[in-house]
């Protein structure tokens, strides 16, 4: 179940570390976040290393569907809603300079960049759409109204962001990463002030940023309550429409598509890690209902850490420790999310100001309706009396039989049917029987 991108790029390989070393930062976890950040750290001047438990890219990176955009869903009217028309303008302008950023690098490299429009879609609610629109007008940003899509079926209503992007993400980071001073092979077992315990010697860093996808240190930051983790599933069609855009439906539950070459890739089924939903069941469905004449090329599924109000946790670990930085909780939108997080980053390991430290802090208030039903679902996990058990934090895990694995619907911990670890944030190879 390889995606497209794993099938069609070459990435550089990485030495393992073969013995302690002294850093100013070390970065933990290879994947977009983690590399845009040593990137920038590079081009900086500064003293790093990046260290990788795999392979880069291995992770999160190679199962996305590469959309390069600010649309992240109908957002707009609720950043406004519950931050401010200031704040949610400051995360409209960070996720444009993102993509500004990727027109401007992707220049010199092949990896399939093109420029696309973007639509949010609505089935059947005109009113979200109009109001998602009235958003964006206060935030000076020039959004249209699309009624008529090249999707087979009707819509109430679309939100159309012009020139947005989409390309190769591992052609890419094969690019910007084969003069990084990167530790393939490297897995941390223990983070300290300072120090950082890895499987093949000790590494010490003033300061640690800790890109893991989900954070690896549970005892500051709270992330465990902060974090739900989030299962999609991704078809690809040959002998597919040619969409001509890229298109999210603004349901949590409803299907994206996008054309890459002459694939379509036709996403959804998603469900909440560790319980059940429509999967690749759902788009095989919807497939030979619409699609009747496809080929499926490939399938593959995707893992996305969700935050309490929808916006990435970018910034200090916590306010009771100096010098980790977390960056997580992208919502799916892990592309413009990671270059984002690295233009934070840098400036907060340079000690620069910058604008949007404050917006994506991860110690700003937990206070959101998500907190409880993350709570209730740990609740019910802890005290569910089943095995096996999640090493992480003792859920009981749940078998999920279209990908033969055992998921935490805790925190989204995910383990081989013989129990090696898939997904953190568990950190051991074994389950608790």
């Amino acid at each position: 179940m390889d995606s497209i991108w794993i099938q069609t790029a070459r990435l550089p390989e990485f030495n393992p570390l073969r013995s302690d070393l002294k850093t100013d930062v070390l970065i933990i976890g290879g994947g977009m976040a983690g590399l845009l950040c040593a990137y920038r750290l590079a081009q900086a001047g500064v003293d790093y290393a990046l260290v990788e438990a795999n392979r880069i890219g291995c992770g999160i990176t190679k199962n996305t569907t590469a959309k390069i955009t600010s649309q992240h869903g109908l957002i707009y009217d609720k950043l406004i809603r519950e931050f401010g028309v200031n704040r949610a303008r400051l995360y409209l302008e960070a996720n444009q300079k993102a993509l500004e950023e990727y027109r401007a690098l992707c220049r010199g490299i092949d990896c399939d960049f093109e420029e696309k429009d973007a639509f949010v879609y609505s089935m059947d609610s005109q009113w979200k759409i109009d109001r998602e629109l009235k958003a964006l007008d206060r935030l000076g940003f020039g959004a249209e109204l699309a009624e008529h899509l090249p999707l087979p079926f009707p819509v109430a209503g679309a939100v159309k962001f012009e020139r947005q992007a989409q390309f190769h993400p591992l052609k890419f980071i094969a690019a910007i990463s084969k003069d990084l001073r990167v530790f393939e092979h490297t897995k941390v077992l223990e983070l300290e002030p300072g120090q950082a315990v890895t499987s093949r010697g000790t590494i010490s860093a003033d300061k640690i940023i800790v890109a893991t996808h989900f954070p690896l240190l549970n005892k500051h930051g709270g992330y465990f309550l902060k974090l739900y983790q989030h299962r999609s599933y991704v078809l690809a069609l040959k002998n597919a429409p040619n969409v001509r855009g890229m298109y999210l439906d603004e349901k949590e539950k409803g299907l994206s598509f996008r054309n890459c070459g002459d694939l379509l890739l036709l996403g959804g089924g998603s469900h909440r890690t560790g319980r059940k939903g429509g999967g690749w069941n759902e788009l095989e469905r919807f497939t030979r209902r619409h699609y009747p004449g496809v080929r499926e090329i490939a399938r593959w599924a995707t893992q996305d850490c969700m935050t309490l109000d929808a916006v990435p946790y970018i910034g200090p670990y916590s306010k009771r420790v100096s010098g980790l930085y977390a960056v997580t909780g992208f919502n799916k939108w892990g592309m413009t999310s990671s270059m984002v997080a690295a233009a934070v980053l840098t400036d907060l390991i340079l000690e620069r100001k910058n604008p949007y430290t404050e917006l994506f802090s991860p110690s700003r208030t937990i206070l959101r309706m998500q907190l409880a039903a993350n709570t209730l679902e740990s609740a019910l996990g802890l005290l569910t009396p089943t095995a096996p058990r999640c090493p992480h934090m003792g859920c009981a895990l749940k078998y999920n039989a279209a990908e033969h694995s055992w998921d935490c619907p805790c925190h989204g911990s995910r383990f081989e049917e013989d129990g090696a670890l898939i997904d953190n944030p568990a950190t051991d190879d074994k389950q608790r029987m």
